[in-house]
């Protein structure tokens, strides 16, 4: 009962009010998170008040910026252990939700996620965005695509970008001053067909940890020699 105040009050402070089985699920899924962690590296953070604030309100602050209440096609990239693809999923039911990862044990992780959590309109895909970037279905098919994973703003951009369609949005979440990020980052999102259409920064509630939403808005369709091969967008950033 006291996990279900904590978790209530802090989803407050993002102005989110859900219904009592979205709670439930939240909580579920934080259960499931201990338990698989257990036996594989979901992750280092595993306190309920931390995961609740570093993982949880983190994934869906970026809610008060959009409108998530629509039925959009979103891919989350490098899903890791779901964040932020989960939470928006729990949060958001309408969204159809695409969570691709390239280790194979973090799928099986969210599909017993999704599955014990009875989650519609959502899949895991193991895979490389190298790979999956250029096929069909999903090259320039999704309306919004987000990412977490940890990688500097130009290679996130090729391995991202190619997947939104024309008029979406490529969204990443980033910590700490990021200017430097960003001046490093236009050339490779202009090449891409993106535009970058300003930055949210903001701090996560109850800590001092900076956080900022790259707004980059799809201008043109991104040629097709993009995303290049595996490994190339890493070692030699556009």
């Amino acid at each position: 009962m006291e996990k279900m105040t904590q978790l209530k009050r802090a989803f407050e402070q993002l102005d989110l009010k859900l219904e009592e089985v979205q709670y439930q699920q939240f909580l579920q899924y934080y259960d499931l998170l201990l338990e698989w962690n257990k036996v594989m590296n979901l992750t280092a953070i595993t306190d309920f008040d931390e995961v609740i604030m570093k993982h949880f309100v983190d994934s869906l602050a970026i809610k008060n910026e959009l409108d998530l209440t629509r039925s959009i096609r979103v891919l989350d990239l490098g899903t890791g252990a779901g964040f932020p693809g989960i939470p928006l999923k729990i949060a958001f039911p309408s969204l159809q939700i695409v969570l691709m990862d390239s280790l194979n044990k973090r799928i099986k992780f969210l599909s017993s996620v999704i599955d014990e959590l009875k989650l519609k309109d959502i899949e895991a895909i193991h895979g490389r965005a190298e790979e999956y970037g250029r096929k069909e279905g999903y090259r320039e098919s999704f309306d919004l695509c987000v990412s977490r994973a940890v990688a500097n703003l130009a290679t996130l951009s090729e391995y991202c970008i190619p997947f939104v369609k024309v008029g979406g949005y490529f969204i990443p979440y980033k910590s700490g001053k990021i200017e430097e990020e960003l001046n490093h980052s236009k050339k490779a999102i202009e090449i891409l067909g993106g535009k970058l259409n300003g930055v949210k920064t903001f701090s996560l509630p109850e800590t001092d940890i900076e956080r900022s939403f790259v707004f980059i808005k799809k201008q043109s369709e991104t040629k097709k020699k993009y995303p290049r091969n595996a490994g190339k967008p890493s070692k030699e950033p556009l």
